[in-house]
């Protein structure tokens, strides 16, 4: 028999682990190709995994709410197969980051010295989301090293800090600090972790309120914002576009649009196209920062933010949106959009974005400062379109009109656009709805 290995597939570009929700099958199940194995989720979407081979599942490696990295092996299948060798998927497997003094400043505290961390195997690895908790949490370098893991090979898993933290919380262990040079190794070494009589209060909240506990997504989305500020410095610029060409043109054609496509003509496919054609003329607008390293993607992958009947927002994928005309881009902004609110939503329909769009203007703000969806460098949002007295220069004199109007804002990563570029392609963008023909067709 053969010996199938089941990874933590990739769910995207900056994705680099996901949540185990529910096993669907235990050691000893029979299993058939792409039947679900096991449910799991990301700060994006939450997905099945299917069998890659018919056999009997043999091991499952980790358990439910473990957090593990992708390409990592998470479980392993007999088949009947004649190869007498281990079957891998031949996707990449992304390794989890070390934790070292020198790679996670922010999460060292004045007391620890620079030495990287060690275990008795070698460099130990910590998951983003544990290094995450660590972080707000306080918890030191030094402390992270004494937890023991209860994950494949010893690693620390989000149970197992949250677990640490807790009894800290309770007096039941004592955190690790280091003392003077002459006394403090001997003294840690040799002291024994045990119970402090110190009290934590709970935390108290005055006044008439209601404490609710986020929910997995909401935690998961707020980490990878703070995540993103962390990464990127963020700058924004804003636009004002006139974009009465544009309202009067589609007024006039959705009617005939829907009859004719059987498809809603909403104003984001307009949108889209603007931003694809502005793109291509500023390339570096579309592209991704690896160290030093600038990775311009030459395909142009729109995604746009879609809120959920929770509440919280995904931002799902239209692919290779330069080659799509204006009917291509409303079915996909439709068929996304509907998959969303719907909970239907794969997990390819969120990944490969290069650039986003999200529309602040539906829930009425005039303009927003987004925030960068890691690891694309810019967002454009656009805000709510509005009727107002505008001067209109013409040959024959300036005069006043009602137009429709509507701001833009871009937030970009400066370490790889600057402030002339980021300007100019938002500038470029309102010009180019600006300049809406309106005798264009569908």
């Amino acid at each position: 028999m053969a010996i199938v290995e089941l990874v933590m597939p990739k769910m995207g570009e900056s994705i680099m682990e996901a949540t185990i929700l529910r096993w669907h099958k235990k050691p000893g199940d029979h299993v058939k190709v792409d039947e679900t194995v096991l449910e799991i989720a990301t700060d994006k979407v939450d997905s099945e995994v299917p069998s890659i081979a018919e056999g009997e599942i043999t091991e499952l490696l980790f358990q439910e709410n473990d957090v593990v990295p992708v390409g990592t092996v998470i479980a392993r299948i007999n088949t009947n197969a004649d190869a007498a060798a281990v079957v891998t998927p031949a996707s990449p497997v992304t390794t989890e980051p070390k934790f070292t003094a020198a790679a996670a400043p922010a999460v060292a505290t004045q007391h620890e010295s620079a030495a990287p961390v060690t275990s008795g195997s070698g460099t130990r690895f910590y998951s983003p989301l544990v290094l995450n908790i660590a972080q707000q949490e306080g918890v030191s370098l030094a402390e992270l090293e004494k937890i023991q893991g209860s994950g494949t090979d010893g690693r620390v898993t989000k149970k197992d800090i949250l677990q640490y933290i807790a009894d800290l919380k309770e007096g039941k262990v004592v955190a690790n600090v280091v003392t003077n040079a002459t006394q403090g190794a001997a003294a840690a070494a040799a002291a024994p972790r045990t119970a402090v009589a110190t009290t934590v209060a709970s935390p108290t909240y005055s006044g008439n309120v209601e404490i609710i506990e986020m929910d997995r997504m909401r935690k998961l989305i707020a980490n990878h914002m703070v995540m993103s500020k962390q990464v990127s410095p963020h700058v924004t610029s804003f636009a004002e576009a006139d974009v009465t060409n544009m309202v009067k043109w589609r007024d006039r054609m959705k009617g005939e649009f829907e009859k004719r496509e059987g498809e809603k003509l909403t104003f984001t496919p307009l949108f889209i196209e603007a931003i694809v054609k502005c793109i291509k003329r500023f390339p570096l607008i579309n592209c991704s920062l690896d160290g030093d390293k600038i990775i311009i993607k030459k395909d142009i992958n729109v995604g746009m933010a879609t809120a959920l009947p929770s509440g919280n927002l995904i931002v799902p994928v239209i692919k290779s949106a330069d080659q799509l005309n204006l009917v291509g881009i409303t079915k996909q902004v439709n068929s996304l959009a509907n998959a969303a609110r719907n909970n239907k939503l794969k997990p390819e329909d969120t990944q490969s974005g290069t650039f986003t769009l999200t529309n602040v203007g539906t829930f009425g703000s005039l303009m927003g400062t987004p925030i960068i969806n890691q690891p694309q460098v810019a967002i454009l949002a656009v805000g709510a379109i509005k009727k107002r007295p505008v001067v209109i220069e013409t040959e024959q004199g300036d005069s006043i009109a009602i137009r429709h109007m509507m701001y833009l804002s871009m937030s970009y990563d400066h370490r790889i656009v600057d402030g002339s570029l980021g300007a100019t392609f938002l500038t470029a963008v309102a010009q180019e709805l600006e300049n809406f023909d309106p005798k264009r067709g569908i």
